[in-house]
């Protein structure tokens, strides 16, 4: 990371903007063999292991109890991350002096509506949802084909051994593409940097150095919550997933650390049939940066055009993207949609999404991170009352690149 901050910044300094445009598309090609390479095996990743999962726990009553349990952990965390980017972003006025008359054109983002929450949700055929990597799609036809192979008992049991195999192969394909997880990151944030250089991050250093802050203090709670609940410690938790909160940082995105995150979750103690259940899960219904992020961003453009908003519209407001959010994929930039969908609503001019597009790389590092941090605790938790033991500790030497035991 380090090296590829400086890098970039030499390269802004020492070349014309189209040479770093250059040089920066070129970089960009690792990156994106990167993404592409981790997108190849989410799909089969999320069906093997989900499916093997719900198969496994033997009947649909256990399977339900779990699923109230997570999503009860997701409502939650949703609100509080909710409620603590509409204060911060109520205390701080991170838009307040701005006094905006107009904005470019956002760009052909499109709301989010309840017929396309569908679409989103039910599968028209597993295949093209495989295809598109629409992973809340594969959950439902993981959901069904688990009951389906449990209520079948020992006949399906050669096709739960297949997909446990299926499994292990791809667990195998997750650490040879991780290998290229160093040069990545060196190339994400070279490409970024060699571009924008420090003067963007400084136009806008006051929203984001607030927004940061706003996070620091969400994982704070997050941390807190899976050691008061879980009994996971906060420090290891953060050596534990020290890679795959790197990967989503540095990448702004939530599935390219999907893979590892299931490895740390099953070589931290979490039974393989909760973290293979609940993870899947998390990424379509737990985004915690993203909920803090867009009730921060909407109220941020509020402010930036002088838009007042009462307590009963703020709190509509918050119902409206607790509603909105869900189903919205874990990927780069998603949330613009969703934050754009909101401020019509409000009379607020969605023009005003153009005013984080272009930093909108240096926000989606925090909130993606966030996503995956949040997940993990989540499936820690799940576990936990799953299982009604605490886990104080567990190694973290098992931890390690190549590795869930």
């Amino acid at each position: 990371m380090a090296l590829g901050l400086l890098v970039g910044l030499l390269l802004h300094a020492l070349l014309t903007p189209v040479h770093a445009q250059a040089i920066a598309d070129g970089l960009s090609l690792v990156t994106r063999a990167f993404l592409r390479l981790i997108q190849m095996i989410i799909a089969p990743l999320v069906f093997s292991t989900l499916t093997a999962a719900v198969a496994r726990t033997g009947d649909a009553r256990g399977i339900g109890r779990m699923g109230l349990r997570a999503l009860g952990w997701f409502l939650g965390a949703s609100v509080v991350s909710l409620l603590l980017g509409a204060g911060a972003a109520l205390w701080l006025k991170p838009g307040a002096g701005l006094h905006l008359q107009a904005a470019a054109p956002a760009g052909p983002l499109q709301p989010l509506t309840a017929a396309g929450f569908v679409d989103h949700l039910v599968p028209a055929s597993i295949v093209d949802a495989m295809a598109r990597n629409e992973v809340l799609q594969v959950v439902v036809f993981s959901l069904f084909a688990g009951i389906a192979m449990a209520g079948l008992g020992d006949r399906a049991g050669r096709l739960l051994q297949l997909l446990e195999e299926v499994a292990a192969v791809t667990f195998r394909i997750v650490d040879m593409v991780m290998a290229l997880a160093p040069p990545a990151v060196f190339c994400a944030l070279a490409a970024a940097t060699a571009v924008q250089g420090l003067e963007l991050v400084g136009g806008y250093a006051r929203f984001l150095g607030e927004f940061y802050l706003a996070l620091v203090v969400l994982w704070v709670l997050i941390l807190g919550a899976g050691w008061a609940v879980a009994g996971r410690s906060p420090a290891r938790v953060i050596a534990a997933m020290r890679q795959p909160l790197l990967i989503a940082f540095s990448t702004t995105s939530s599935e390219a650390a999907y893979p590892r995150t299931l490895e740390v979750l099953e070589a931290s103690g979490v039974r393989g049939r909760v973290a293979s259940f609940v993870l899947p899960l998390g990424y379509a219904f737990n985004l915690d940066g993203a909920m803090l992020y867009a009730t921060f961003a909407v109220l941020f453009i509020a402010q930036a055009y002088g838009v007042a908003m009462s307590g009963g519209q703020v709190a509509l407001m918050l119902l409206m993207l607790l509603a909105a959010s869900k189903g919205v994929a874990a990927v780069p930039r998603a949330v613009l949609v969703v934050v754009a969908a909101t401020l019509p609503a409000f009379h607020i001019p969605a023009a005003g999404v153009a005013l984080l597009v272009g930093i909108d790389h240096l926000l989606d590092m925090g909130r993606s991170a966030t996503n995956v941090l949040g997940n993990y605790v989540a499936a820690c938790v799940v576990d936990h009352f799953e299982n009604g033991t605490p886990h104080s500790s567990f190694p973290l030497t098992s931890i390690e690149p190549g590795g869930a035991e």
